[in-house]
């Protein structure tokens, strides 16, 4: 039996298979992506670089760079010193450590064409191998500058969902609420965003993963200039209606917020995605304004209030 109704049965998964989920674990991280633990696959894909290195964080990829370059360079000053440190006029160090270094520091100017004149090759071989460094170094910091362009030019969300649902007064019943901002100066517009109930049911004895898409009081705006709190009425047509937190958490309930929207600086679409789980809803809650007039009567948004949610006092009859 399940503890929520559905007159329609649903087919769209969201790509997640019917598979339930055990031990309330998320399907979507709060992030926007998947809490799948994937195996089976190399470690590394050569047709799969350029995808990692343009979506790894920028503390990554300046370490990939910086490791890469030593890498590179250390490689060279060994081969300089394989064939002769006396080759590199104006190498005038003394012990291996010293060879090694000046061979290290030629190559890390060789290779980034700056080629400062006081350590120069000599002899075929070593001029050749110059003449290879400085081809490779040409090439690598094209492919690193199309690396930083693409980081750059990369359309990519700032929008930011609040860290908890609330269920509070709407109309003549409640509404289950989250609340989003475009933390950027940017305008997003035809924002459209869909909400999702996921949850377990047992059939025929066998636990399954169900999806039931949530009505919204609105799914567009036109333009997203202020905060826009997401409402899906709690009315008697609602599979939460009348549901507890209890019958939530015994569903193992997941609800899944993604938003499409257009961005006008990038002029592309974006897309993010967020999910809550039955602890991260707060029932008779509503959310701080979070925008107010100032003494010039402009209006001002203050994002350090995302978050925040007042309780609403109880009625006693």
């Amino acid at each position: 039996m399940s503890v929520f109704k559905r007159k329609v049965n649903y087919n769209d998964d969201l790509g997640f298979g019917s598979n339930p989920v055990t031990k309330n674990q998320r399907m979507i991280n709060p992030d926007g992506s998947a809490n799948i633990l994937r195996t089976g696959l190399p470690w590394f894909k050569f047709d799969d670089t350029y995808t990692r290195l343009v979506t790894m964080s920028w503390t990554r990829f300046f370490a990939v760079i910086l490791i890469a370059y030593l890498i590179v360079n250390t490689i060279f000053a060994v081969l300089y010193n394989v064939i002769g440190i006396e080759n590199l006029a104006g190498a005038n160090g003394i012990t291996f450590r010293d060879h090694f270094f000046d061979a290290f520091f030629f190559s890390a100017q060789t290779i980034s064409t700056v080629g400062y004149g006081h350590i120069s090759p000599q002899g075929f071989i070593t001029s050749c191998l110059a003449a290879f460094e400085s081809m490779l170094g040409l090439l690598a910091f094209a492919l690193a500058t199309g690396l930083l362009y693409g980081r750059f030019s990369r359309p990519t969300s700032k929008v930011a969902f609040s860290k908890r649902m609330v269920i509070a007064p709407y109309l003549q019943h409640t509404g289950l609420m989250c609340r989003l901002v475009n933390l950027r100066r940017n305008q997003l517009i035809e924002i459209e965003v869909q909400m999702v109930l996921s949850y377990n049911e047992s059939v025929d004895g066998k636990n399954v993963r169900r999806f039931h898409p949530l009505d919204l009081e609105r799914s567009q705006v036109s333009i997203l200039s202020l905060n826009w709190t997401l409402v899906h009425p709690i009315t008697p047509d609602s599979p939460l209606f009348e549901k507890t937190l209890a019958d939530l958490k015994l569903a193992e309930v997941e609800i899944f917020v993604i938003l499409k929207a257009f961005d006008d600086t990038f002029a592309q679409t974006i897309h993010t995605r967020t999910s809550y789980q039955d602890e991260e809803i707060e029932l008779d809650s509503k959310f701080s304004k979070m925008y107010y007039h100032n003494e010039e009567g402009q209006m001002v948004m203050d994002y350090s209030k995302l978050d925040e949610i007042e309780r609403i006092p109880q009625t006693t009859a």
